[in-house]
């Protein structure tokens, strides 16, 4: 019998973000404090939309191994023995003796002492099994390096924004892999990485510019031209070299024509670059004009703090915005606050309290300073903050976002919790008592995944420009490390794509 090692170490790392990344962090899936291992890590990604959860399928009728699953929100660096610990778990398992090894990582994981966190496991999995096939799923937002493609056999990377097919990512990788493993293919990867600081609220591929660049890769590999065709709208939060919109390609042993599609796709992509940068506009303009919008709900996507970046989902200027505006019929949050949440647990349900609402956290790498917003009104609901995703993101994935709280302050109710969660999934809301179905308009933290689950809902979406670590506005972070030139930072930089003929 095959013995296949399959495990998860993701995060995607904002090097500006006030969150602190330890051990503890990394049970995003599971809704464990911390990693989980063996048989607990299979039922807790069986039956999911992970790629993890294609592995375990692809692995029936072998003996399946794994020896951690570790995913954490985005926040800032992973803590050096976090990274030890979980790239341990993996190393160690590999050098038991395996026939394949199955990752689920993200590509822009940074920590302590390491630029490229994935292309430092994967170097010492390498290293310990040189011979041994390797599958690799990514995210749509890695920051692909050359360590990961020289050591790993098989790449593959999401298609989607909001990522509603991470089964299938997992599924391309290891079908490939698996056509290896028998004989069937010779795979061979070819990429390149281009000096492009993307605009996160211009990748998607369900919009252009990218939509046609990622059909034609998607198309490319459902024809049978490649084994896998993926492209890279980068993690642009990241003060690191290899930041960079990216392709990578993997053939049946034959690199030429997998090099002439990199160049094609990411020379239209290069053509387009001014195309990718989003611009940003006073919060105080996008709430006037979502006030003169008819219908709701109205989604208030305040994207410069979204936790899904590594924001620490405690900035108030956008409901304190929202609150001076007058607006009404608003449902708000989940705002980071487990002090705001002790408090309403202990007024208890239908107690009138007074609040210091968020700002607890300093963001000193944007010299910002946690205020507070005095907020007062009714406590409606206490939860335990659990609830299993049913939208088509992370499809029937746990969640935990601790204990949990709603006030009421009359005209607005905000969801308070003890951990961070970008609302990808109506969950959030619903679980606490609150249908946002049917509130006029929607405040949340997030850029893009929001989509997923709240976008069938919403008769208008309204982006919201707020400060803190996920702006949009890259000329205020304290760049040291990035590579230069790169664009849009600097407008004349030129293509590093090599001449075709």
């Amino acid at each position: 019998m095959q013995r296949f090692v399959a495990a998860v170490f993701k995060h995607e790392t904002n090097t500006f973000s006030p969150v602190s990344t330890p051990i503890s962090t990394f049970g995003r899936v599971s809704a464990s404090k911390g990693p989980v291992e063996g048989q607990n890590a299979i039922e807790a990604y069986k039956g999911t939309n992970n790629a993890m959860a294609a592995y375990i399928d692809i692995a029936e009728g072998t003996e399946l191994v794994c020896p951690i699953a570790a995913y954490a929100s985005p926040s800032s660096p992973v803590q050096d023995d976090a990274f030890e610990h979980c790239a341990e778990a993996i190393c160690d398992s590999v050098r038991k003796g395996c026939d394949a090894l199955f990752l689920d990582l993200h590509g822009a994981m940074v920590t302590d002492r390491y630029d490229d966190g994935e292309g430092e496991l994967l170097r010492r999995i390498r290293a310990i099994a040189p011979d041994l096939p390797i599958a690799v799923a990514l995210d749509f937002h890695s920051n692909l390096s050359s360590v990961m493609i020289d050591n790993a056999t098989v790449i593959a990377g999401y298609c989607t924004y909001p990522h509603t097919d991470r089964y299938e990512t997992g599924a391309r990788a290891g079908r490939a892999l698996l056509r290896a493993l028998r004989g069937e293919v010779t795979p061979v990867m070819s990429w390149h990485s281009l000096p492009m600081l993307t605009h996160m609220n211009r990748q998607t591929p369900a919009e252009q510019p990218m939509k046609d660049i990622m059909d034609r890769a998607m198309a490319a590999e459902a024809e049978g031209d490649v084994l896998n065709a993926s492209i890279f709208g980068g993690f642009p939060l990241a003060d690191i070299p290899h930041v960079g919109l990216a392709a990578v390609v993997v053939s049946d042993g034959d690199r030429s024509g997998a090099d002439r599609m990199v160049y094609d796709l990411l020379h239209t992509a290069w053509d387009r670059r001014a195309e990718f940068v989003y611009e940003v506009e006073p919060v105080q303009r996008s709430l006037d004009y979502a006030a003169s919008l008819s219908g709701g709900p109205i989604i208030l996507a305040d994207h410069g703090e979204n936790c899904g970046a590594g924001g620490s989902q405690d900035v108030m200027d956008v409901l304190q915005a929202v609150m001076e505006a007058g607006l009404e019929d608003v449902a708000a949050g989940p705002f980071c606050d487990p002090e705001s949440v002790a408090q309403m647990i202990d007024a208890g349900v239908d107690a009138w309290v007074e609040l210091q609402l968020g700002g607890k956290t300093d963001t000193p790498a944007m010299k910002m300073k946690g205020t507070p917003l005095s907020v007062s009104g009714t406590v409606r609901r206490i939860t335990d903050g659990r609830f299993r995703v049913t939208g088509p993101m992370g499809t029937g994935s746990q969640i935990d976002i601790g204990r949990t709280a709603v006030l009421d302050t009359g005209k607005i109710e905000i969801v308070v919790s003890e951990e961070r969660f970008e609302p990808m999934d109506t969950g959030c809301f619903t679980h606490a008592g609150i249908d946002p179905s049917r509130k006029k308009y929607v405040l949340i933290k997030s850029r893009q995944h929001f989509r997923a689950g709240l976008e069938p809902i919403a008769k208008h979406i309204v982006m919201v420009s707020g400060p803190g670590c996920c702006t949009s506005d890259y000329s205020l972070f304290p760049w040291e490390k990035l590579r230069r030139p790169i664009y849009p930072l600097d407008p004349d930089t030129e293509s590093t794509l090599p001449s075709q003929s």
